[in-house]
């Protein structure tokens, strides 16, 4: 359900981009995972035995409402270093007036010895060409039935001809994937027209390989690929292969990739914020039905997202009427304004942050501030017009992280103007620091700021000047804290220009992006002990199974935040581990403090002599008579304090805590 004060926020944000001649859309990204995600698939593994599987449940769940009508294709995906196929991606291929892509009956003949070669043969006389079918035999035994026929499309009819192959060489290759994928093409002798169509049986489903077509091509190849279904009664066909670049603005293309643990959604351009929530309430529906779910649970940790992120992307209607390649002072205003407020790469991504995360901050790369803000400044000195290839080498190499990787930014520009390759050139801003949250309105609130920040910042360019943050970034911003008070500051610069968000919804995301994992109160006084934010070192190649490198993350040390209210420090103070802990005063009278320690002792690790720092004892003391009044504990297993019946058994007079620098708000447990 989508509140009416979302409503009028996005109507507001999208009247001031209307106001100035500006058609925006905004991308989406979420991810997915089972209910019971096992195996490698589902923790750091693009593909697996399942996952196709999900995935297509999934794409059925969304033919049967949102994408009624709609082509479903199994297709290769991205091919990655160090990987031997391209990932798959399944599409799912809509008409935007809605009309049917391709539709078949619902129910359908049962499938003979013979339906292969007749359904084969009623598509070649739809597409009006000779039956010149060749019988494929797989050598890894899955006993499937293979059609093959070189076929090509002039622009206006079609032209097929008998492969000449010997009969003792028809055979797919031992290699994974689709029929399609796996022909020996480089044996096609010249003259015979260079695309394959190839039709396959496995059981009750037949399944036709799609080769490289120009669109209106494509589209004729599905219309005979339908009406030779029905002559024959077929009501259950696949489609695997290539699908089209939409010239034409014909489509609505979503897609469900395969991505390392997760299952990728990439939702189609949204023309509106409304439009984006509507497909975020879809797809958490749909997603339920298919048996996922965009949160996991963990017995040795709090609920948290999915792990692949749910990243949102800004772009245009097309590339003639993009409106950031002729407003680069706008996108400059955003950069700005994005590293002016943390809280904005820390409080809606996921455990995972620093420069060695997905999505550093462009001040955690290896660039210097100065760097940083000439880029920015000249980005505003440019006159409006077409600047997008001067953008582009403009910022390319500074929303970068440490090694140089330029997908891994807070606020991305690969898929801006990247000329190196195609889907580089897409005039595409990709915001990669936010998880996936288990509400889709809390998603779509997130989505709703961002919108309320595009238009809000058209108007109001920020302060010119970036913010020298230096360590006190980690050291403060890691808090739960001092994230709110930023997001406060967000919430009254929006507020000033006329767009009233609900915080409550916000605040919602923030409690369970930092739970509670104690709380003490008497009286009026209290302390609350939230998980923080830590960022993981990267750590030196170690050597791997295969005679290659991996370079692994330090996961060892997690961050609590210790807030207490106006009057506890004045009656009491808190020791950890018998030490005391410093709270410093804050200017809203509350007392805070940040305490990172050893939660486990892996291998490879920064630091490997240094224990675990586990059981964690948080002992209350009465300052006037030194007694402890409250004691509490978290075990090795366990993700919570609790409460011991009889304070005082932890030995109290140690060191006090401290910081790695002189004015620390955080402090490191493992310093002496």
């Amino acid at each position: 359900m989508i509140s009416p004060w979302m409503n009028e926020a996005a109507a507001r944000a999208e009247k001031t981009l209307a106001d100035h001649g500006i058609r925006f859309t905004i991308g989406g990204e979420p991810t997915f995972i089972p209910n019971d995600p096992q195996g490698a698939e589902w923790s750091y593994s693009a593909v697996g035995p399942t996952k196709l599987g999900y995935a297509k449940r999934f794409a059925d769940e969304l033919m049967k409402d949102r994408c009624a009508g709609a082509a479903r294709f199994y297709c290769p995906g991205k091919l990655y270093p160090g990987e031997t196929n391209p990932r798959w991606v399944v599409r799912l291929i809509s008409n935007r007036d809605g009309s049917p892509v391709f539709r078949l009956p619902k129910r359908g003949k049962a499938l003979t010895p013979s339906s292969l070669q007749d359904f084969a043969d009623a598509l070649a006389r739809e597409l009006g060409v000779p039956s010149h079918w060749i019988g494929f035999t797989d050598p890894n035994g899955s006993g499937i039935e293979v059609l093959v026929m070189p076929l090509d499309h002039d622009g206006s009819i079609w032209r097929s001809a008998r492969w000449p192959l010997p009969k003792g060489e028809r055979k797919l290759s031992t290699a994974e994937g689709p029929a399609g994928l796996r022909l020996p093409l480089h044996r096609m002798p010249p003259g015979l027209p260079r695309r394959v169509l190839c039709i396959d049986r496995q059981g009750g489903t037949i399944s036709i390989f799609v080769p490289p077509l120009l669109q209106n091509a494509f589209l004729h190849l599905l219309g005979a690929t339908e009406h030779a279904a029905k002559s024959q009664g077929i009501a259950d066909l696949e489609f695997h292969g290539y699908t089209p670049q939409d010239d034409e603005g014909k489509w609505s293309v979503l897609g469900l990739a395969a991505d390392p643990g997760v299952l990728e959604i990439n939702l189609p351009p949204c023309e509106s914020w409304q439009a984006y929530a509507e497909w975020m309430e879809e797809l958490f529906a749909s997603g339920h039905r298919a048996g996922m779910r965009t949160w996991k649970e963990s017995p040795w940790d709090h609920p948290q997202g999915s792990g692949g992120g749910n990243h949102l992307l800004w772009g245009g209607p097309s590339l003639d009427e993009h409106p950031f390649f002729t407003r680069p002072m706008w996108l400059a205003n955003v950069l700005r304004y994005w590293q002016h407020h943390p809280s904005l790469a820390y409080l809606f991504t996921g455990c995972y942050v620093g420069a060695s995360s997905q999505a550093p901050r462009p001040d955690e790369s290896a660039r210097d501030l100065y760097d940083i803000d000439m880029a920015y400044t000249f980005i505003e000195s440019l006159s409006e017009g077409d600047h997008r290839s001067l953008i582009n080498e403009t910022l390319r190499h500074i929303q970068i992280d440490v090694t140089g990787n330029s997908h891994r930014s807070e606020i991305s520009l690969d898929k801006f103007w990247n000329t190196a390759f195609p889907s580089g050139m897409l005039g595409l801003i990709e915001f990669r620091a936010i998880e996936a949250l288990p509400r889709s309105e809390w998603s779509s609130a997130i989505a709703l700021l961002w919108s309320c920040l595009a238009s809000h910042l058209l108007e109001n360019p920020p302060k010119r000047s970036l913010k020298r943050l230096s360590t006190k970034l980690h050291d403060e911003y890691f808090l739960p804290h001092r994230l709110w008070d930023d997001l406060e500051e967000i919430f009254t610069d929006l507020e000033k220009a006329g767009y009233k968000l609900d915080r409550e919804t916000y605040r919602e995301i923030w409690d369970w992006r930092f739970p509670v994992l104690l709380q003490w109160r008497s009286g009026r006084t209290d302390l609350t002990v939230r998980k923080a934010l830590e960022s993981w070192p990267l750590l030196s190649e170690t050597p791997v199974e295969g005679g290659t490198t991996s370079r692994f993350v330090d996961t060892s040390m997690q961050r609590l935040e210790f807030l207490a209210s106006p009057s506890f420090s004045s009656q009491y103070e808190v020791y950890v581990a018998g030490r005391p802990l410093p709270l410093v005063a804050q200017p809203d009278e509350t007392s805070l403090a940040g305490l990172r320690y050893r939660r486990t002792n892996l291998y490879p690790s920064l630091h490997p002599g240094i224990p675990t720092q586990l059981p964690l004892a948080v002992t209350i003391v009465n300052r006037k008579n030194g007694r402890a009044v409250a004691e509490f504990v978290m075990g090795v297993d366990e993700i919570d304090f609790t409460p011991l019946d009889k304070p005082g058994l932890t030995a109290l007079g140690g060191k006090p805590c401290r910081g790695g620098r002189r004015g620390d708000l955080t402090c490191d447990l493992r310093l002496a």
